[in-house]
């Protein structure tokens, strides 16, 4: 971006852009985790102003409370992400949990995806794929019996032991492969244990060659939804727990923290 003149770029047959705000905003995204702080000399530099209005508008957003200054270096104040409040507050469950699907299926390679309990089903509220693993297509609304997934016993496990015992319905798994566990009794010993330890993997019990991990995702405390990655029997179940497992927790902690944030 070149310095130019100092209007704002909308006098009368110049349109409706409004370069002052343009200029503002480039300051604000001059700075990165890679250039916290800054001198006004590099600010200039990152943002092709020269030195006199890089210090006018990093002197207004100080003004303002967005920047913060010890006279020689600059830095951006976490009244910044007020700008993007009102983006989160109108993003619902799968919009704030995608990006992050997105960036944990790139890292692992692997089909990630989000869903919540319905009944005695999982229903898939967004999907990220990266490849073809499973006979059936999966899609956002898909349903699957909950007791039979990675991402149904996280939920099924959050409910209480009192619960459980009412609803004998939510333990009724059919036939879906020889390791499917259909005792009434396996199940509850597996959430027990899918409960102790915050995450579950199902082993080829939903579909022949599939493996899948999944952790909790919470909102103000409440376990709201779970997120998972499916895998095929090339990735070994030590894998799974020592590399996805970490990798999934961290991912439910971002998607919680910014529902927490749409929350507030």
């Amino acid at each position: 971006m070149t310095d130019g003149g100092e209007g704002d770029g909308a006098g009368p047959g110049e349109g409706p852009f409004v370069q002052s705000l343009a200029r503002g905003l480039a300051v604000i995204s001059a700075f990165g985790a890679d250039r916290p702080e800054m001198r006004l000399s590099e600010v200039a530099a990152a943002t092709g102003l020269s030195r006199a209005t890089a210090r006018r508008f990093l002197l207004t957003l100080a003004e303002l409370g967005y920047v913060r200054s010890d006279e020689r270096l600059f830095a951006l104040t976490p009244k910044v992400l007020e700008l993007g409040y009102s983006y989160l507050a109108g993003l619902t469950l799968p919009e704030v949990a995608l990006p992050h699907l997105e960036h944990l299926s790139h890292a692992l390679g692997e089909s990630s995806s989000a869903s919540v309990l319905s009944g005695a089903d999982i229903v898939y509220v967004a999907r990220v794929p990266s490849r073809r693993i499973m006979a059936v297509t999966i899609t956002v609304g898909t349903r699957f019996p909950a007791a039979a997934t990675s991402m149904g016993r996280v939920l099924l496990a959050t409910l209480s032991e009192e619960h459980l015992a009412r609803h004998p319905e939510l333990f009724e798994v059919p036939p879906l492969t020889p390791n499917t566990l259909r005792e009434a009794s396996a199940i509850a010993e597996e959430l027990a244990r899918v409960r102790r330890q915050g995450w579950s993997i199902v082993d080829q019990e939903l579909e022949l060659g599939l493996r899948s991990v999944a952790v909790p995702v919470s909102r103000r405390g409440i376990v709201v939804a779970a997120v998972n990655v499916s895998t095929t029997l090339s990735t070994s179940l030590e894998r799974m727990r020592e590399e996805f497992v970490p990798a999934l927790q961290a991912t439910a902690a971002s998607i919680t923290a910014d529902l927490d944030r749409v929350s507030n």
